[in-house]
């Protein structure tokens, strides 16, 4: 049974990591790439995929190979596609992710989907409302009605605020879990208050209001309490997908019934150990990876590296 239904469109990455990014006119030795599939509502199912959840996702994709690797991909980890739509005159989002391992930043050169939008029209009520979570990350009038036929049901409703958008803060009110980056605290806040700027965006609506700060960790406030967790230390290899994957994750412990906290822990391991490799699928941990990692800090990559070789070389074979 289809527990958490997801709204937005895959995209698909090529990642390259280097020691150092060139500058112009230089020129740089590639240390690993991959073919993986991206966005954030996407990789958050298919973390859940991996912790063992069903999800349905909901989205546009074109009829090319990028399209069809997505759509496969999504299979693989137990993400229902029946209504993911593919426009077949379309082309998938595609996006060239650049990390470094000398300041274990990242950058992004993308080119945006030539498709079709996701239409009220695409949107079918039951299945939308038939998990008990509903995972957004952009505010759109279709995203919206979903939303508010989710909580008109009693479900809730979680969002991922990666970066600003006015229509996000006019719209508090329809989140349940909101979960932020820094750059979107950034955005909206000038000071470092963060309980009572946490507090502030929790009296408009989300009963949780959480901030991820990358390599310090995050901090938020739920009911009365306010929490900071730090962050995992782990020897990282790629940023990219790390929020997604923590929002992947901190659904899997709603699920669960756990306590904010726990979930907030559990979640910044899964991320962690997620950094570990190149992209922001192949070093998704299963349930039994992340247990042992938070007993006694260590990583079993076994199957993990299956998944990097798998996704180094897969799209060749389309």
């Amino acid at each position: 049974m289809i527990k958490v239904v997801g709204i937005g469109n895959p995209v698909m990455d090529f990642l390259i990591h280097t020691r150092k990014i060139p500058k112009t006119n230089e020129a740089c030795r590639l240390e690993e790439y991959s073919w993986q599939g991206g966005g954030k509502v996407p990789s958050a199912l298919v973390a859940l995929g991996r912790l063992g959840i069903k999800t349905g996702m909901v989205g546009v994709v074109g009829n090319d190979a990028f399209g069809r690797f997505l759509i496969d991909d999504f299979k693989r980890h137990d993400v229902d596609v029946s209504r993911l739509y593919t426009d077949p005159k379309g082309q998938t989002s595609f996006c060239i992710c650049l990390s470094e391992e000398e300041t274990q930043g990242r950058s992004f050169i993308g080119r945006q989907a030539n498709i079709r939008e996701l239409a009220l029209e695409d949107l079918d009520r039951e299945y939308i409302t038939q998990g008990d979570y509903l995972h957004l990350s952009h505010m759109t009038h279709v995203t919206k009605q979903a939303a508010l036929w989710s909580r008109e049901k009693g479900n809730t409703v979680v969002f991922d605020a990666d970066y600003y958008q006015e229509e996000i803060e006019k719209n508090y009110g329809l989140i349940d879990v909101f979960i932020a980056s820094e750059f979107y605290y950034r955005a909206v806040f000038q000071d470092d208050n963060h309980e009572e700027n946490c507090r502030h965006i929790q009296k408009q609506g989300p009963g949780i209001v959480i901030f991820t700060f990358g390599e310090h960790g995050c901090l938020g406030v739920y009911g009365d309490n306010y929490f900071e967790i730090p962050a995992f230390k782990v020897k990282v290899m790629d940023t990219t997908g790390a929020g997604d994957v923590f929002h992947g994750a901190f659904i899997y412990g709603l699920i669960q019934g756990w306590e904010v906290e726990d979930i907030a822990r559990f979640s910044s391991a899964v991320s962690a150990i997620k950094c570990t490799r190149v992209g922001g699928r192949a070093g998704i941990p299963d349930l039994p990876t992340v247990e042992q990692f938070l007993k006694d800090g260590t990583i079993d990559y076994r199957e993990i590296d299956q998944r990097v070789a798998f996704y180094r070389d897969h799209m060749f074979n389309l």
